[in-house]
């Protein structure tokens, strides 16, 4: 590493305050850092000109891949006639109104109206707020309960923080809230419900029994809305089991309890398809969406609203006058100038049928390197998001010692492939979402470097004694 770039981390170290790190390992010297100064495609770049495969776009995020001019331009041209007013009492800007009519041209038909943010946690704030509202108007002030699942993810905050399920999101912050619980994860293999006797099928059956089991015991009348990803993400990258959302449609159903889906990753062709919604067949009351919004290009978040909830906000409104609720930031003429160039492009390009078409191939390529692996416990994935789960006995589907710490140097060995793949939480998982615009030569190099990573960490757990002898691959 060159000195100019040691010296801007070492500054770094002294002023910043970096999300999901290591606090003091970072702050005294511990922890690698580094300076990301460009990008292009799937490819970005720190400031010594190392380049890395992306694998992982950002945060799930840059659909279009890097270094897209057009929307830089987007963004430039708008700052130069309006780079910011508020969208408050019926204030607007033009990329805002024509970039609501498009979002709701691609969610379909029953959704109304979009609200603005800047990130998915706020957006799920306002949901949150959105099902108070609602229940409120309608009478039934005890109706309050939010039902998310385990291992979900929904935020950072105090009441999406208590939304995700994750144990790193929970201790120390003193969180769930109270009012917000958590039902069965849709996490095939990991109730290993095949050793159970249990078909894909049936253990969707079982999901929905679990959560309709929660709702009776906390009463139908306290739960409001259930909330949850089309494809878990950050929970470990997993795709639904056969049936799931129709057994958990037909239950929230039963008991008039809204459906929240949680769109941020989904979003905008990551699966092949507009949304995940469409993919699964989900029929939601209200749809939450960022990060492919913009690819990130600017930071924005939308609320979609369905058109039965939307009747009930303006009948509150009709009653109670104006809704109490803003961000100085919403519909910022920026954001919406970067989403719709953004937009744009995922349309032009045909990026959701690229994700759709390269995606089946990325599955493909990952289930022929990894299927039969001898650490390698499942392969999954739908469209551009896949994972590698790792165990120490496939067969059985047992787990490492956490003190191997094995899905966190999976990741630091295929970054010395220059290879950018995401150690997931609460396991031992491998997780790549690459750019929308990649391309299948691209695809065989992603998965060409993954397997060497794995392979390097693969023996040295061996010669660790983690693993059998057998297991060898060097």
């Amino acid at each position: 590493m060159s000195q100019q770039h040691r010296d801007l981390i070492e500054r770094d170290r002294k002023v910043t305050f970096h999300a999901s790190t290591h606090l003091r390992d970072f702050a005294h010297g511990d922890a690698a850092g580094r300076v990301i100064t460009g990008g292009k495609g799937i490819h970005i770049v720190d400031k010594d000109g190392r380049e890395f495969i992306d694998g992982f776009a950002g945060l799930y995020c840059v659909n279009i891949g890097y270094g897209r001019t057009e929307v830089a331009e987007a963004i430039y041209q708008q700052a130069l006639e309006l780079s910011y007013y508020h969208t408050y009492v019926g204030h607007s800007n033009e990329p805002q109104i024509a970039l609501s009519e498009k979002i709701i041209e691609l969610a379909g038909p029953g959704m109304s109206k979009v609200y603005y943010g800047l990130g998915g946690s706020d957006a799920n704030e306002t949901q949150l707020k959105i099902v108070r509202y609602y229940n409120n108007v309608l009478g039934r002030p005890q109706k309050k309960k939010v039902i998310s699942r385990q291992r979900g993810y929904h935020g950072s905050g105090l009441a999406t923080g208590s939304l995700t399920g994750l144990k790193a999101f929970h201790d120390q912050f003193d969180l769930p809230l109270a009012g917000i619980l958590h039902t069965e994860a849709p996490y095939y293999y990991h109730r290993a419900a095949e050793q159970e006797g249990m078909s894909e099928r049936e253990f969707s059956q079982y999901c929905a029994k679990k959560l309709e089991e929660m709702i009776l015991a906390e009463g139908p009348d306290t739960v409001a809305a259930f909330i949850g990803e089309p494809v878990l993400g950050t929970g470990g990258i997993v795709p639904p089991p056969e049936g799931y959302w129709e057994a958990i449609q037909a239950v929230l159903a039963k008991y008039d309890v809204l459906l929240i889906a949680d769109e941020v990753v989904c979003g905008f062709g990551r699966i092949g398809a507009d949304f995940g919604s469409h993919f699964y067949g989900i029929k939601p009351d209200l749809i939450t969406v960022a990060k492919g919004l913009t690819s990130a290009y600017q930071p924005l978040s939308g609320v979609i609203v369905g058109d039965r909830v939307w009747s009930v906000l303006e009948q509150g409104t009709a009653e109670y006058g104006p809704i109490g609720h803003g961000w100085t930031y919403s519909g910022h003429a920026l954001g919406c100038a970067a989403a719709l160039a953004n937009l744009a492009i995922i349309e032009r390009e045909g990026l959701t049928q690229n994700a759709a078409e390269t995606g089946a191939y990325l599955q493909q390529q990952m289930q022929a390197a990894f299927g039969d692996h001898p650490i390698v416990g499942n392969v999954r994935g739908v469209g551009m998001l896949a994972a590698l789960e790792f165990s120490v006995d496939p067969a059985k589907r047992k787990h490492f010692d956490a003190a191997h710490k094995v899905g966190a140097r999976m990741s630091a060995a295929a970054l010395d492939e220059n290879l950018i793949a995401r150690a997931m939480p609460q396991g031992d998982i491998l997780g790549f979402a690459p750019p929308l615009v990649a391309t299948r030569t691209e695809v065989d190099e992603i998965v060409a470097r993954a397997e060497r990573a794995v392979n390097k960490v693969t023996d040295q757990l061996v010669r660790e004694g983690a693993v059998k002898a057998s297991m060898s691959v060097g």
